[in-house]
């Protein structure tokens, strides 16, 4: 049975439902599978379903298995179905379409419009079955970082689920206005979203350091998480990796054993390394490539091994990568350069804000994956381009992917798809400058100018939500959050 170890102590070891619970290592590492080689399976058993017919749900069963051993098939069975049955608006979950030259993933139907949905649809689930398994009786107060649409999927998918609460940090003036309102008009009983006066790496890092210093704010009170840290929130990932590969076999686009590349928005890391999982199990899959916005610090450690978080932070048009330090990357350093050189490295990150892996280590990690970076501009105009040739819109994540795909010298010949991360009207004032609009004073007024302009549809579960009653109005300082978490589990606020 597979264990989990953190990255920073491979002696820690726990079943993955104590993994989930905990949502982080005690010792501030993030819990991985011991084994690589455990998950490795015939990846015809995932695509294939008893049926023969393209079936979502039957590829979560098979990876969460292998990843979830101990909550048994039967349970496995039920937590899948509880996830996906109507919760999206496509059958698919996550269909693929072709435009031009590459194929795209479209993660973004479900009830927030943006891929979270898909892990976060299933977290709770999760979550909830491993307190029964772990007899935990605590309640678990979910502490959630977000550059923009985690918060809004975490809320919505922990929104009144007995036995939890959240709470999601986001930081002020950050996140489009739709993000925004997504959050703070949640309605469950259990929810709280809360500015940060800071930007995201902020208010992650102040999450994080909450984990260590307070794991028990109060009596009968203990945190988890719902940030990609947690590898329940990770795994569910991975299975849209499979769909896209059954998709492009029944379309004809790939014949069965070609390999694919996958072309991913990036900021935290999280949904490339789902990527990598998804190989390691055996999937065929050539290139990971990790398109970066301004905030290249990632392209910067794909193409020279120094990673370094100590550089200008820019607000771009794609929110939800603007991020510095990306925390799953400390999974694949551990796989890649050991739990010593992670140690290290993680540590020189903490205390001079940099660190440099070896000319080795950087070579085995280049064997997979490539970074790219795109600004801003290239992102908008891919925008237009793509909607003038194609008729097919995007949003402003998905297009820095798309500028990256096309800047990308090392073409390999095999099919490349495009990870779609989040509808376009999340981002309507960007995605309408881009189609050479006047974008309006609101976001309200942008998105209906958009649906004017174009007749795409407006995800049903976007429409409406401008007016919402605002709920959630607190915007507190970086060093507030610990104080705001304690007030927060003893009901005093």
């Amino acid at each position: 049975m597979i264990q989990y170890i953190s990255t920073r102590n491979s002696e820690h070891k726990v079943r993955s439902a104590k993994a989930i619970l905990d949502g982080q290592a005690p010792d501030g590492g993030l819990y991985i599978p011991e084994n690589l080689d455990a998950l490795k399976l015939d990846y015809h058993d995932v695509i294939n379903s008893p049926s023969g017919a393209y079936d979502f749900r039957h590829m979560a069963k098979v990876v969460w298995n292998v990843f979830f051993p101990d909550y048994g098939k039967d349970a496995i069975d039920e937590l899948v179905d509880k996830s996906y049955l109507n919760k999206f608006s496509k059958d698919e979950i996550t269909p693929i379409t072709k435009v031009g030259d590459y194929y795209v993933l479209e993660l973004y139907h479900g009830p927030t419009a943006a891929f979270k949905d898909v892990a976060l649809s299933a977290l709770p689930n999760l979550l909830t079955k491993a307190r029964e398994l772990c007899d935990f009786s605590d309640e678990t107060l979910i502490l959630t970082a977000t550059s923009g649409d985690t918060g809004s999927a975490a809320l919505c998918g922990f929104s009144d689920v007995p036995g939890t609460r959240i709470i999601v940090f986001y930081p002020e003036g950050g996140v489009s206005e739709t993000q925004k309102l997504q959050m703070v008009t949640a309605a469950g009983a259990n929810t709280c979203a809360a500015a940060v006066r800071g930007n995201f790496d902020d208010a992650q890092t102040g999450v994080k350091s909450l984990f260590r210093s307070i794991p028990k704010p109060c009596e009968g009170v203990s945190l988890s998480s719902a940030n990609s840290i947690n590898i329940g929130r990770l795994v569910p990932q991975i299975v849209y990796y499979f769909a896209a590969y059954r998709q492009l076999l029944d379309m004809g686009a790939i014949k069965d054993g070609d390999k694919l590349d996958f072309t991913v928005p990036t900021g935290n890391f999280g949904d490339i390394m789902a990527g990598y999982f998804a190989m390691k199990m055996g999937l065929p899959v050539n290139k990971l490539i990790c398109a970066s916005n301004s905030n290249d610090v990632l392209t910067e450690f794909l193409q020279t091994g120094h990673y370094d978080r100590r550089r200008t932070f820019f607000k771009t048009t794609s929110p939800s990568m603007d991020i510095l330090v990306s925390s799953n990357l400390e999974r694949l350093l551990y796989y890649i350069c050991g739990e010593e050189n992670t140690r290290k490295y993680m540590q020189e990150l903490s205390e001079k804000g940099e660190y440099q892996i070896s000319s080795e280590e950087l070579g085995l990690i280049r064997e997979v994956f490539c970074g790219i970076a795109s600004t801003d501009d290239e992102g908008s105009k891919s925008i237009g381009a793509t909607y003038s040739e194609y008729h097919y819109l995007m949003d402003t994540h998905t297009a820095i992917a798309w500028a990256c795909a096309d800047k990308n010298e090392d073409k390999s010949g095999c099919p490349n798809v495009i990870l779609s991360t989040a509808s376009p009207y999340k981002f309507c004032r960007a995605v309408l400058a881009a189609l050479g609009e006047e974008p309006e004073a609101s976001d309200e007024a942008n998105m209906n100018k958009c649906h004017e302009l174009t007749g795409a549809e407006i995800p049903a579960g976007l429409a409406g939500i401008f007016g919402r009653e605002i709920k959630h109005k607190d915007v507190i300082d970086c060093d507030e959050m610990k104080d705001y978490v304690v007030a927060k589990s003893e009901g005093r606020i």
